[in-house]
């Protein structure tokens, strides 16, 4: 880096931004202030739950629970919503995520005490807190609140513990009816120089909107991916070149940078 880029460490650099459009813009964000163009391409269209009778029957129960766990920023949004607009959120419910995207967005709703694993964005870092280990969720409620789908090792887990669980699911994720040309125009053109894809479900996505037989066009760009189960996906999909960043838009950015720089 020269130093006349030295405030600005992704000049010149595009990153495609692939999270759901409710979600980019904070990154999107990041990479303009620090030099970049944030290219939008979303891999997930997130839909809510609207039905009211989705959250009743869960709100009458509430109390019932001793840990709410909301796996996302979207469970965060539509769940927080749907069960409080039908009741008061009980003193002694205990809420729980993973994640600091999650994290923050519990806190802007008024949800101080957070159950949070300090690192780590996936349902082993949840595991591995004292809170659910074996001895102390046995016997114990949790309410999981997500979109449909997605992974079950943190439900099934739970319940060879010990503990009940309940699923309330408040959104619906698929993949977005998107045109491909852009995207592809813009890795013939040499300028797509990063890619960052958060989660599995959105490199299958990539693969159904591109086509299987467009993906290698992509396959020199870039990819910053959170996890290694991510990774994997990508390197399945022939995606080979592949930079772990931890969990959520700060470390991304920092993984862009320290990249690029």
């Amino acid at each position: 880096m020269n130093g006349a880029n030295a405030g600005i460490p992704l000049a010149g650099r595009t990153v495609i931004v692939t999270r759901p459009l409710a979600q980019a813009a904070a990154l999107c964000r990041a990479i303009e202030d620090a030099g970049g163009r944030a290219f939008r391409f979303p891999l997930l269209e997130i839909v809510p739950v609207t039905d009211p009778a989705v959250f009743a029957p869960v709100a009458a129960r509430l109390d019932e629970f001793d840990f709410a766990f909301f796996v996302s920023p979207n469970a965060v949004e539509y769940g927080v919503a749907g069960l409080c607009a039908a009741r008061a959120w009980p003193v002694g419910l205990r809420v729980a995520t993973v994640g600091q995207g999650s994290a923050r967005s519990l806190r802007e709703h008024g949800f101080n005490e957070l159950v949070v694993p300090a690192d780590g964005g996936d349902s082993e870092a949840v595991l591995a807190l004292p809170e659910f280990a074996p001895g102390a969720v046995r016997g114990r409620s949790v309410l999981i609140v997500r979109g449909n789908g997605g992974r079950e090792l943190l439900g099934e887990t739970l319940v060879t513990r010990g503990a009940k669980v309940d699923v309330l699911s408040c959104y619906h994720r698929r993949c977005p009816q998107a045109d491909a040309s852009p995207l592809l125009e813009l890795a013939a053109r040499g300028g797509a120089d990063a890619l960052s894809i958060t989660s599995s479900e959105g490199v299958d996505n990539l693969v159904r909107i591109v086509g299987v037989g467009n993906i290698g066009r992509l396959a020199a760009t870039p990819v910053f991916a959170p996890h290694p189960r991510i990774a994997a996906r990508c390197r399945m999909h022939g995606l080979g070149r592949i930079i772990a960043t931890g969990s959520g838009d700060e470390a991304l950015l920092r993984a862009l940078i320290a990249f690029f720089g």
